[in-house]
């Protein structure tokens, strides 16, 4: 289905004047609202293609309904989170979960849409049908050559499919690691992990990026062969400038300080960019912003600066990207939630005063430092972010229109209530 542009032009004339009370209120006290809300509408968040339908836990999965049942019906669904947002246009393809039968068809097909295609994901932490040799021991960290030549071939395989979608990164995340002490040479697993790497980058377009991602833990629990940030980095500056570390909020041990990480990789110019989520006790995959607001803020806080810092275009200089499972939620709907508290943690980090932030700094003045950050973060951006939406032709309240004409059910009248979509 599409949402016609004059469904969404007659919700926002319902709310329009409640809406313009409150932008009117937010320009008296904030002097640069023009500059803040034009980059707001320049920002966008990828949706990955594995979100699109009911994700689930290891001991179930409680499928919805209406599931795009295809890579162009899950096109489609962002395709509407796009039309309801204007924040949403570009998709990211999990191969082979996804492979493009007709790339150009495809192309076709989300342009419609006005999407582009983001970084392809490759797989190699679960088997596939027909597949010749087992990723249970790992895959490009195997003791047998054979089976890292095979998770070789496939992400070579997967950046063939990104050249033909025009996408411009490869995102490489292994479950690679070991559950019991001894079960792997720790320096050889790495090695063997940089050799396959090696092979992988060789095959890399000249302006294509490498993104590699890493995890602390699950689903191997005693060791992950590529753990952390310092991890991800070593290998990355061992490859070259073309290998970037990728941050999952949702990958690091807990409490972790991920906005020093965050503020150290932008440093080294070797921040790749985010899989946005959040999480209570590990990768719990959760709504962005959900749990933790205020570390998303602070998060933003350090990007805003050190984006600033090297002269990086916010909207386009790095990676931004939602990595969720949805077992509870409609996946739409939060997918909708997302993206709207990943925006309202960026305009909350450009209201901070940096002038003032330094000073205080510099004078060793940390009530001075807390009640800035927090003025920032107290500050409710709702309605700045909604004019961002406005001024992009879309949706005040996207929940809302979402809700009011029953997308989900219209999706079902479609598609049926027994399709499930391809993924987790």
């Amino acid at each position: 289905m599409k949402i016609e542009q004059s469904i969404i032009d007659q919700h926002n004339q319902q709310l329009l004047a409640k809406h313009t009370k409150q932008v009117d209120f937010l320009k008296e006290s904030i002097s640069n609202f023009e500059e803040i809300v034009s980059k707001v509408q320049k920002f966008n968040i990828a949706i990955p293609s594995w979100a699109l339908g009911t994700g689930g836990t290891r001991f179930g999965r409680f499928s919805g309904k209406g599931e795009p049942g295809n890579l162009e019906q899950k096109i489609e669904d962002v395709g509407l989170l796009h039309a309801l947002n204007k924040s949403s246009g570009a998709i990211s393809l999990h191969i082979p979960w996804d492979i493009p039968q007709d790339a150009e068809k495809i192309k076709a097909l989300a342009a419609s849409y006005g999407l582009a295609f983001d970084a392809v994901n490759s797989n190699t932490f679960q088997d596939q049908p027909n597949q010749a040799l087992s990723y249970k021991f790992g895959s490009l960290h195997h003791v047998d050559p054979a089976v890292r030549k095979q998770a070789v071939e496939h992400n070579i395989e997967v950046i063939k499919h990104g050249i033909a979608l025009g996408s411009k990164a490869l995102t490489v995340w292994l479950a690679d690691g070991s559950s019991f002490p001894g079960q792997l040479n720790f320096r050889e697993a790495f090695q063997n992990t940089l050799e396959s790497l090696k092979e992988i980058y060789k095959h890399l377009p000249s302006d294509w990026k490498m993104f590699i991602e890493y995890k602390a833990f699950e689903p191997n629990f005693y060791s992950t062969t590529i753990a952390d940030w310092g991890q991800s980095l070593l290998l990355a500056n061992k490859l070259g400038d073309q290998a970037y570390t990728l941050v999952d909020l949702g990958h690091h041990l807990p409490n972790a300080n991920i906005e020093q990480i965050v503020a150290l990789l932008l440093m080294e110019g070797k921040l790749a960019g985010f899989h946005f989520n959040d999480s209570k006790y590990a990768d719990d995959d959760l709504t962005a912003g959900a749990i933790k607001p205020y570390q998303l803020f602070l998060i933003f806080n350090e990007l805003v600066d050190g984006m600033d810092a090297r002269g990086i275009d916010h909207a386009t200089g790095l990676g931004w990207m939602i990595d969720a499972s949805h077992n509870l939620k409609d996946p739409l709907a939060d997918l909708l939630q997302s993206v709207e508290a990943i925006k309202m943690a960026y305009a909350q980090a450009l209201l901070v005063d940096r002038q003032a932030l330094k000073k205080a700094q510099q004078e060793n003045n940390v009530v001075a430092t807390q009640e800035i950050l927090q003025d920032a973060f107290r500050t409710d951006v709702r309605a700045l972010v909604a004019e961002a939406r406005l001024r992009e032709g879309a949706a005040l309240s996207p929940i809302k229109l979402f809700t009011d004409i029953n997308v989900r059910q219209q999706l079902i009248n479609e598609r049926g209530e027994s399709t499930v979509a391809t993924g987790l």
